[in-house]
């Protein structure tokens, strides 16, 4: 099998901005909301993208792309099936890596810390927020499990919206995780491959300790 289009030549030069400690926050929390605003001022797609990493139990990583809802000084909030593999996996492994890739910025984010479920009330008032059938999908849907078709989905989507019509209640089997932040890696694209890399560890008081990383 041939690579498609020569895909070791493959480059680009990333020439579009900086990472100065003297341009950046001290905090990787403010540092986080500039860069996303920017992301969304910039109208990258997705913005709010991000791949989420876990570990299972046979110590094998497996990712996902999943979608950022909220954020705080508490951490980085997604919501999701708590059956499904990545679930399974935080359920075994409360520890996690996500990665927010701006491509048309040259920026990369990489955040990691442990998971714990978020309230009861927070997912409430999320689930409550969505579209009635994304709120019927995930009734609908038995996430990671293996299924004899697209008709399963059909089907269990007409039999839940017929069940609760117009006020599905939220699954218990669904709801929301947050990371909480140990870690925080910024990077910025520069020429020659010369890449700005600023890593922000959390210390024993709270605060954090920056450092410029080698490319």
């Amino acid at each position: 099998m041939s690579l498609p289009s020569n895909i070791a030549d493959l480059r680009k030069s990333y020439e579009k901005a900086e990472l100065s400690e003297s341009a950046s926050q001290p905090d990787p929390l403010r540092q986080f909301a500039h860069w996303l605003e920017e992301a969304i001022q910039s109208e990258v797609p997705e913005p709010n993208a991000m791949t989420l990493a876990t570990v299972g139990s046979d110590l094998r990583p497996s990712t996902r792309i999943v979608l950022i809802k909220d954020f705080d000084e508490r951490g980085i909030v997604w919501y999701t099936n708590y059956q499904s593999r990545k679930g399974q996996e935080l359920a075994g492994n409360p520890f996690a890596a996500l990665q927010f890739h701006w491509v048309e910025l040259e920026r990369v984010v990489r955040i990691e810390g442990s998971v714990e479920k978020v309230s009861d009330e927070e997912s409430d008032a999320y689930f409550h927020s969505r579209p009635l059938d994304s709120r019927i999908g995930a009734w609908a849907s038995p996430q990671s499990q293996v299924i004899d078709g697209r008709g399963v989905l059909v089907a269990n989507a007409a039999r839940y919206g017929a069940q609760f019509l117009l006020q599905p209640p939220r699954p218990p089997h669904w709801g929301g995780y947050r990371l909480r932040p140990e870690r925080w890696e910024f990077w910025q694209g520069r020429k020659s491959r010369l890449h700005d890399r600023l890593r922000y560890l959390k210390q024993d008081d709270g605060t954090w300790v920056r450092e410029r990383l080698a490319p």
